[in-house]
């Protein structure tokens, strides 16, 4: 169970409502249960999650993910699947009491955590960029090179980066 590395359990996020969440499929996954068992727990302790735990989808918004991720398995479901965020995830470990939630709980959070920290390191960056870039424009010339550096680094192309492994 520690095999699940932030990057999978990442590519399980999806932001909806400007919110993070994690599909109900994808969490029965994860915990080795069936979408319905999932469910059915919920519906059981149903005060145990308010609508900032988790909510479902729209069909809208079940159309926008179907549109943007043609060949994940939601792309299939005839009903609107229903989205927890971390407050909701962890609930859920509580709710279905098994030693594989526990365990894979412990790596959602550390996943939402990482997420946190990058969104937080990505704003401080922006922060600094923004205040050279102010400082260029009011006529500081020795700022004007990091600019420079910054601007490019932000445009490379990627596929001009060698790739490592098979390629089809």
């Amino acid at each position: 169970m520690e095999n699940l590395v932030i990057e999978n359990i990442n590519s399980k996020i999806y932001e909806i409502r400007e919110q993070k969440v994690i599909l109900d499929s994808d969490l029965a996954k994860l915990y080795q249960v069936e979408t319905k068992v999932l469910n059915q727990a919920v519906k059981r302790n149903i005060d145990r999650f308010p609508n900032d735990f988790m909510f479902k989808l729209t069909m809208e918004e079940l159309g926008n993910l179907r549109s943007q991720f043609v060949t994940a398995n939601f792309s299939m479901t005839r009903t609107t699947p229903t989205v927890f965020t971390e407050q909701g995830v962890y609930m859920l470990a509580t709710v279905l009491k098994s030693k594989v939630a526990s365990t894979v709980n412990i790596q959602i959070m550390r996943t939402f955590t990482a997420i946190r920290r990058y969104a937080l390191t990505y704003e401080e960056l922006a922060k600094i960029i923004n205040e050279i870039e102010s400082r260029v424009s009011q006529g500081e010339q020795t700022d004007q090179k990091i600019i420079e550096v910054l601007n490019q680094l932000m445009a490379k192309d990627d596929s001009s980066i060698d790739k490592i492994g098979f390629i089809k």
